[in-house]
């Protein structure tokens, strides 16, 4: 197939992923806009960024006014998963990608585009195919934000600061399907709960450190437990 065959085939094939993008997008904008972030740094931050997890947890320090550094740090530390599911993916399409299009398609990976792609027979991958699923799942994702952002301004004041739940449910959705799936995950959510309940209601000197140290912290020590004990990268899948 020539590439614009393939680019159609994965933007067809990427439209179930962009539809479950489209209202996480809306709520993203939603929650920004609630928090007092120009709407158009917002819709630059989806561009930009393209990276829902980490857009979430630096909206919600912005709101807490944590620091720049502690803002970078953390929103670097979630996204290291990325090195990980790019390294994995380059295997499968190892000599089979032009090196000029490596960054371009590398931008568009995400958790959900990345578990498509790696389910993906290696046959199958290409670079159009992949640009389609990547560019139907980017738009989707900055659109929805924009969407959200001027749908705010509409919103009764009651619903836009009620907002603030979306990032505990966005999270607590992804959260529970793999703790089903995985008592591995479960362990290290369990500690990572253990050791967020440990700084803020621990010792008095834990309990005065920042809202985003602490995540920081959380986040090294639960990830630092759950390599030591789970290994090898069968346990995790049980």
């Amino acid at each position: 197939m020539n590439t614009t065959t393939t680019i159609k085939t994965g933007v067809k094939k990427g439209s179930t992923i962009a539809l479950g993008y489209i209202p996480i997008a809306i709520t993203f904008g939603l929650l920004a806009k609630s928090t007092g972030i120009p709407a158009g740094i917002t819709i630059l931050m989806s561009a930009l960024v393209f990276a829902g997890a980490s857009q979430f947890v630096a909206v919600n320090l912005l709101q807490l006014h944590t620091g720049a550094w502690e803002i970078v740090l953390t929103t670097f530390i979630v996204n290291l998963r990325h090195l990980l599911m790019s390294a994995s993916l380059s295997a499968k399409i190892k000599n089979k990608i032009p090196q000029s299009w490596i960054p371009l398609l590398s931008f568009g990976i995400t958790d959900e585009t990345f578990s498509f792609l790696s389910l993906t027979d290696k046959e199958k991958l290409s670079t159009g195919y992949i640009l389609g699923i990547n560019t139907i799942a980017y738009f989707a994702w900055v659109g929805g934000t924009a969407l959200g952002v001027y749908l705010g301004q509409g919103l009764p004041a009651i619903i836009k600061n009620s907002m603030g739940i979306a990032l505990y449910a966005m999270f607590i959705g992804l959260l529970i399907p793999s703790i089903k799936k995985s008592n591995s995950v479960a362990l290290v959510s369990l500690t990572a709960v253990g050791i967020s309940a440990l700084l803020n209601w621990g010792p008095s000197f834990l309990q005065q450190i920042s809202r985003g140290w602490k995540i920081i912290i959380v986040t090294i020590l639960a990830s630092a437990i759950g390599a030591y004990l789970f290994p090898e990268v069968g346990e995790t899948i049980e």
